[in-house]
């Protein structure tokens, strides 16, 4: 009767893996999205520092009022661009939470799943231990009941 219980659940224990699976990819993808967004920051910073090293050499020199207005503007749309792309990290970043949430949840769920077939196999296990315990028991008793030939 357990071994029963635990064959009907094989399709609830395959589902359940496949969901898991499912959401490992999502994460995968997630954290691959996360690491990009990552990279692309710290370019934009980078690219904003070397620029800004490039004015100070430039301004050692001198320079005239409209390179100035022009290194100001880019240098506002760059900061304008390393927002954003903060931004775009903060959500990537709550995307990886949201989708580790979610492959903890299914994967919780499928190790429940696991140790509740295990269990009811365990079960089936020492009910069958015990049957055949019964048998040779009353085997025992036949055999000693018998009178020697």
């Amino acid at each position: 009767m357990a071994r029963d219980r635990a064959s009907r659940l094989a399709p609830v224990v395959d589902m359940a893996q496949r969901a898991e699976r499912a959401a490992a990819v999502q994460l995968a993808r997630a954290q691959s999205q996360l690491t990009q967004a990552e990279v692309k920051l710290g370019e934009l910073e980078r690219y904003r520092s070397d620029y800004q090293q490039q004015w100070l050499q430039s301004g050692r020199q001198g320079v005239s009022g409209q390179w100035l207005m022009n290194y100001q503007r880019f240098l506002s749309q760059l900061e304008q661009a390393i927002s954003q792309q903060a931004q775009a990290l903060a959500w990537h970043q709550g995307a990886v939470d949201k989708a580790r949430l979610q492959w903890q949840e299914r994967y919780a769920r499928l190790e429940g799943l696991r140790k509740l077939v295990q269990r009811y196999r365990d079960e089936a296990r020492l009910a069958e231990d015990k049957r055949e315990q019964k048998q040779l028991d009353e085997l025992a008793q036949r055999l000693a009941s018998v009178p020697p030939l």
